[in-house]
């Protein structure tokens, strides 16, 4: 399968699990923010889902969320560390890299991550970005870093009827970390790191505003 077929075919599976509400289960939730889990039919793992309201035109959302290097993401994504473009296949698509630093108190080592990713835009204004792994000739694996894979993930602003300032934000990660990490470390650590991930997207964006 070439990559902008892979690509496609993550956006699609994005779309499927945000219209497919069966079994999901909640694991977190707060005022803004709820993330639930199934058995992912990727790998042997979850796919996690992460649903809440973010304060702010979906331009100025999707601003903070776009996969770009030198992008905002990097500055307020906790788990986005660096993040390199390795190749730009068409104007929607491309392949990069991108590095997560240490996490769950060292638990987690540095990894890294080679992607397709596909932006989408859909006529009712939803824009996403829809990401899996591949490999990448330019990019072996390198020391210091653990190599792990994404399966279909991503991100998906939708405006609200009648609320231009305020936007629907999906997102979606299952994610094979690789390495030799404990069920229970992985299990606890997505769903915290997805609830942070909304909140610091959220000042993120209230920051833009004052721009």
């Amino acid at each position: 399968m070439d990559h902008e077929d892979k690509a496609k075919g993550a956006a699609d599976c994005l779309m499927s699990y945000r219209r497919d509400e069966s079994g999901w289960k909640v694991c977190k939730k707060s005022n803004d923010v709820v993330v639930s889990w199934r058995p992912s039919s990727e790998f042997p793992g979850n796919v996690y889902k992460g649903e809440g309201i973010v304060n702010g035109s979906p331009e100025k959302v999707w601003e903070c969320l776009k996969p770009v290097p030198n992008g905002l993401r990097v500055k307020w994504d906790n788990n986005v560390k660096r993040f390199e473009l390795l190749e730009q296949i068409t104007e929607d698509i491309s392949i990069c890299r991108t590095v997560t630093p240490s996490a769950a108190m060292g638990i987690i080592a540095p990894r890294d991550f080679v992607d397709v990713i596909l932006v989408k835009q859909y006529e009712d204004g939803t824009i996403s970005s829809n990401a899996t792994n591949v490999g990448h000739p330019g990019c072996p694996a390198q020391s210091g870093y653990v190599r792990g894979f994404n399966h279909s993930c991503g991100c998906i602003c939708v405006p609200i009827s009648g609320e231009p300032n305020k936007t629907q934000v999906f997102s979606f990660f299952q994610t094979d970390l690789g390495g030799f990490l404990p069920r229970s470390v992985v299990d606890s650590f997505f769903p915290s790191s997805m609830a942070e991930f909304y909140n610091n997207l959220a000042k993120s964006v209230k920051s833009l505003k004052d721009l």
